[in-house]
């Protein structure tokens, strides 16, 4: 038996102000998404934008509905409506933000498992990583560079 470590590198930014232009765009369009968000049971809206190769952006939000499995995060609206628009077209980067009825959301919030495995087949497809960019409300940006770096033993198309 041998133990091993898995580290992950991703930088920080104190806010959306010291991110590249492109970035900051693509981190307000998330924020413009959220405010589509229909969350009537969580109250918690989130917002996702894609940015494409042909620089064309995507949005997406979540949306709850009372049978709680037929929602969707707004990651997985975004992509998928990406797909369906621009099938040939790669992802460059994907932006998410969190706002709540209850409470101000002050900190990054990553994306769900299933997003994460989405993204994953996204970034297959694309055959390159995308950059992941993570805020709450307002506060601190994480920058990811692909979804490896948020979920190291990912399950690829070639175990099947």
């Amino acid at each position: 038996m041998r133990k091993e470590q898995f580290i992950s590198d991703y930088v920080v930014y104190e806010s959306e102000q010291e991110l590249d232009t492109k970035d900051a765009e693509l981190l307000r369009h998330a924020h413009e998404a959220a405010k589509n968000s229909y969350a009537p049971y969580s109250k918690f809206h989130v917002g996702a934008a894609v940015r494409l190769a042909n620089n064309v952006i995507v949005k997406g939000n979540n949306i709850e509905n009372a049978a709680y499995p037929s929602g969707l995060c707004a990651e997985r609206v975004a992509l998928f409506n990406a797909q369906a628009q621009y099938p040939n077209v790669p992802v460059e980067a994907i932006a998410l933000t969190a706002e709540s009825e209850h409470s101000k959301v002050n900190e990054p919030i990553p994306p769900c498992g299933a997003c994460r495995q989405v993204m994953v087949e996204t970034e297959q497809r694309s055959k390159q990583p995308m950059r992941i960019i993570c805020q709450g409300d307002t506060g601190a940006v994480m920058v990811f560079d692909g979804v490896e770096t948020l979920m190291p033993f990912i399950f690829l198309d070639k175990f099947l």
